[in-house]
């Protein structure tokens, strides 16, 4: 009879086969914040063997009401060693590689994607999102991608599909039509159908972007015009879906 250990419960529904290819699996997930937090802790306590972080940015005051690795004592850290620190008190065998940046044309040349068993893009810049789309299609490596989880209040209606199946999502429209352009015809993705809700109008609200509360910081991406609000029960929903198609793929269990 096999010993108990922290991923028996998860065996009994996958099988042994399966969790020993997530144990050999690196995932490599870009964005740790809202979405990608959720996905991150999601994989590790799935058993995922590598996980790979990329994220330039501080945990913020602001980051505490929707994402897993942001409290009051996170608040200043790098997001990336915060999740490092939060996934190896879950798994300490796992293998955990951080990249404090912010992924992008200019940088992108040096980061090998083909060493990594599957991708999740949870980044919320479409530069930086066809950057890595078209970088993983080249080299080969499955990769998700989720679309807007901003100004969203229904966990409800998110779905998992083609790109070039999806509807109302604003983002997801804007990445179609980049996506045509740059010839890629299929990319699995995360989306919702509901209409996006119109922040309530707070000039100092609307002018405080993450990691603008922290004294000193300074951000390598460009800034938004308007901060999208968010919620705790949204952007951690699309996160996990994210992470169950990442399992699903990788251990070929159907569910």
């Amino acid at each position: 009879m096999t010993t108990p250990d922290a991923f028996s419960r998860t065996e009994l529904l996958l099988g042994a086969a399966a969790m020993d290819k997530l144990k050999n699996a690196t995932v490599a997930v870009f964005g740790v914040g809202g979405v990608g937090s959720f996905t991150v802790e999601a994989l590790a306590r799935s058993g995922v063997g590598g996980l790979a972080l990329f994220d330039d940015d501080k945990v913020c005051l602001t980051n505490i009401n929707r994402q897993l690795i942001a409290t009051h004592d996170t608040v200043g850290r790098s997001k990336v060693a915060a999740a490092k620190e939060r996934i190896l008190s879950i798994n300490p065998q796992c293998v955990v590689e951080t990249h404090a940046c912010f992924y992008t044309v200019h940088n992108a040349d040096e980061y090998d994607l083909s060493q990594y068993s599957y991708i999740v893009d949870a980044i919320d810049t479409v530069s930086s999102k066809l950057t890595l789309i078209e970088r993983a299609k080249t080299a080969g490596v499955p990769i998700i991608s989720c679309m807007g989880a901003g100004n969203k209040l229904d966990p409800t209606l998110f779905e998992v599909a083609d790109i070039f199946h999806t509807s109302v999502c604003p983002l997801a429209k804007v990445m179609r039509r980049e996506l045509r352009v740059r010839g890629i015809e299929s990319l699995k993705v995360v989306f919702s159908k509901e209409e996006p809700v119109k922040p309530n109008e707070d000039a100092t609200l609307n002018h405080v972007t993450d990691g603008a509360c922290l004294p000193g910081v300074q951000r390598q991406r460009p800034a938004r015009r308007q901060v999208p609000g968010s919620i705790a029960f949204v952007p951690s929903v699309a996160g996990l879906i994210l992470a169950g198609e990442v399992i699903k793929d990788l251990t070929g269990v159907s569910y």
